[in-house]
């Protein structure tokens, strides 16, 4: 098989990198630090913080809808947002997702529903509500998005911000239960010229929440790195 890229399934990395850094000065003029990270962090009061991060499933659902199985697209997002909070060392406290459609199936939005609704109950996190916008202007036919914000909150002692990683700091990983929920435009690419079903291809997305919890309560932690989009060497620098 040859090698595939970013590129060649039509996603521009480049692209992607150059918005980002083109909305650092907005972003960062209305008063937010940490532009950038997994998850955003705003002063609730003089000791505590919240934590918040928003983030979709992406063309994965394509392929799951494709198998029938839509609830794991819910259990990606939900996942996915909460282990992004979690790197800031903070507890989730709620999830609100919104789901885009050329034409809404309530089959469909439901099982995305009450898929991220499993994993918010295994995370002790509330599932307060979203929205759902038929968009037929927007979304061409049997198109559809998942996409949600997880808030938490986090004692300013107890925030993992990475200014605490040294030359020296053990590195440890956590496996994951297959590709989760980035890179599928890439991976559709792939799969057109090499099928391919494992269970892995569609495993969702780990919550990695006990984990976190467990490892902050018995080390010093420095930091915390999702690894999704742009793979281990993309995110360990954030």
């Amino acid at each position: 098989m040859s090698r595939k890229t970013y590129a060649e399934a039509g996603v521009s990395l480049k692209a992607a990198g150059a918005v980002v850094e083109r909305l650092r000065n907005a972003v960062e003029s209305t008063g937010a630090k940490g532009f950038g990270a997994f998850a955003g962090l705003y002063p609730l009061d003089e000791g505590r913080l919240l934590a918040a991060s928003t983030d979709g499933v992406g063309t994965k659902l394509i392929l799951l809808r494709e198998a029938g199985r839509l609830r794991d697209g819910g259990r990606d997002l939900a996942a996915h947002c909460i282990n992004d909070v979690l790197t800031t060392g903070a507890t989730p406290l709620f999830l609100l997702d919104y789901v885009a459609a050329n034409a809404i199936d309530l089959d469909e939005v439901a099982e995305l529903v009450e898929g991220a609704a499993d994993v918010c109950r295994a995370a002790r996190c509330a599932l307060l509500g979203g929205e759902t916008a038929e968009l037929p202007g927007i979304y061409r036919e049997e198109e559809l998005d998942f996409a949600g914000t997880c808030v938490g909150i986090v004692d300013r002692e107890a925030v993992v911000d990475g200014s605490k990683v040294q030359a020296g700091d053990v590195v440890i990983g956590w496996k994951s239960a297959g590709v989760h929920a980035n890179g599928f435009t890439l991976v559709r690419r792939v799969l057109a010229d090499e099928p391919y079903d494992g269970p892995d291809l569609l495993a969702p997305t780990v919550l990695y929440q006990d984990l976190v919890e467990e490892l902050v309560g018995r080390a010093d932690v420095h930091a915390f790195a999702h690894v999704t989009g742009s793979g281990i060497v993309g995110n360990l620098s954030r």
